[in-house]
């Protein structure tokens, strides 16, 4: 039987372990500036305030990890994520996940994280992983990669799989990684293109879990993406891919009802001892809303 393997990340006083016997990572995706065009011309100002209030937010909505990305265009993305991981660790205790396709900027960011970071991404790329794995190699850090080259991505579970098996080739005999250390994106399309898509990961998640015992994580908004009702695709998506071996999503962290089915999950197939997190969850929100009622 295969070993399932536990993924390691820490800040300088917090550890995390994604594994498939322990509760969901919830990776906070909200200090991003993609798709927020304030939020971009404060940075390109040299404005970074707002991240302050992403952080509180991620961290109040149950966060376990932070993904911080930085691509800004007409900037210097390298020494803007340098910043930002610096002030972020100045801000919370939670390990950090450094997201760019920019080499310079990776590597940036992680010799500004005094800890044992989560690198967002490879693919199945040579070149990219020429790149990027010696990086993840000297700073001691996890690396998230996906299934997909420069030829396409892939659709078809067996397709994924066999760029699954390059990568953890590679990473391992090429470059020293530990498997531990390699979390995959098994590609979460969005279901508005195809409705068939959610079964085709699902079926890959699966396979990674049973033929690797690898980590992943997933865009988890990507599933919705287009379509009406986003929330409760997203609570009902989660669960199902937790059942079948998802460990963690980049999600944000704000949406009570997304978390709440998370969480829920975990319960349900015994990763939260006892219920003691979703009983304590509970008695927070209780606490919570009758202070907000006496204000």
């Amino acid at each position: 039987m295969v070993q399932l393997q536990e993924t390691v990340i820490r800040s300088a006083t917090r550890e995390v372990v994604i594994g498939h016997g322990r509760p969901f990572c919830l990776i906070g995706e909200r200090i991003n500036p993609t798709g927020r065009r304030i939020f971009q011309e404060q940075l390109r100002a040299g404005d970074l305030s707002a991240i302050e209030r992403d952080v509180r937010a991620q961290v109040e909505g149950g966060a376990d990890v932070l993904d911080v990305n930085m691509g800004v265009p007409l900037t210097d993305e390298a020494e803007l994520l340098a910043k930002a991981v610096t002030m972020i660790q100045d801000l919370t205790d939670l390990p950090i996940c450094i997201d760019s396709s920019v080499v310079e900027a990776l590597e940036a960011g992680l010799s500004a994280y005094r800890g044992r970071a989560l690198v967002n991404s490879i693919t199945a790329e040579d070149e990219r992983m020429e790149q990027i794995l010696p990086l993840v190699k000297k700073y001691d850090a996890a690396v998230i990669a996906l299934p997909n080259d420069e030829d396409e991505i892939p659709m078809e579970p067996e397709k994924r799989m066999e760029l699954v098996g390059k990568i953890v080739r590679v990473a391992t005999q090429e470059y020293g990684i530990a498997l531990a250390d390699i979390v995959i994106d098994p590609l979460a399309m969005p279901i508005g293109a195809d409705t068939a898509t959610g079964l085709a990961t699902m079926e890959t998640m699966r396979r990674i879990r049973d033929e690797y015992g690898l980590n992943m994580t997933c865009g988890a908004s990507n599933v919705s993406f287009g379509m009406p009702g986003r929330h409760a695709l997203n609570a009902a998506f989660l669960p199902m891919a937790m059942m079948s071996g998802l460990t963690s999503a980049i999600m944000d962290a704000r949406t009570p009802h997304i978390v709440e089915a998370v969480k829920a999950a975990d319960l349900l197939m015994n990763h939260d001892e006892w219920g003691a997190a979703w009983i304590a969850r509970s008695r927070a929100a209780k606490a919570a809303a009758e202070a907000a009622g006496v204000g």
